[in-house]
């Protein structure tokens, strides 16, 4: 099994900036890819930055581009999502999710999932 766990969700002023962790453990796949996920309440899951772990090369969603950036540590097995620019509509529970091959961006193609660390950005 994979556990994943996520921190560094916060309050932030519109225009800020956040660091979101997450941290892999277990029996991990030599090369998963791993993603970011938010939902905001009422919303369906949405697909945030994924990043293949052979090779790093990276994917995001629109409305992520520009302000995101997913990143890994090798050594630690842990990725980060670096958020700026924030905005009242980056409001959301944010989820790391890992899964065996290439980055998809549907919730339905990833096998571990971790509890999710809540965003909140005030106006």
């Amino acid at each position: 099994q994979v556990q994943l766990v996520e921190s560094g969700g916060g309050l932030v002023q519109a225009g800020g900036s956040l660091r979101l962790s997450c941290a892999a453990s277990g029996r991990i796949f030599r090369y998963p890819a791993m993603a970011w996920f938010r939902q905001a309440p009422g919303k369906e899951r949405e697909f945030v930055a994924g990043l293949n772990w052979s090779g790093g090369s990276t994917y995001y969603a629109d409305s992520a581009k520009g302000r995101f950036t997913i990143s890994r540590d090798n050594g630690k097995n842990m990725i980060y999502l670096q958020m700026s620019s924030l905005k009242p509509e980056d409001t959301a529970l944010y989820y790391c999710a890992m899964r065996i091959g290439a980055v998809v961006t549907t919730t339905g193609g990833y096998d571990y999932w971790g509890q999710g660390t809540q965003v909140t950005v005030s106006s």
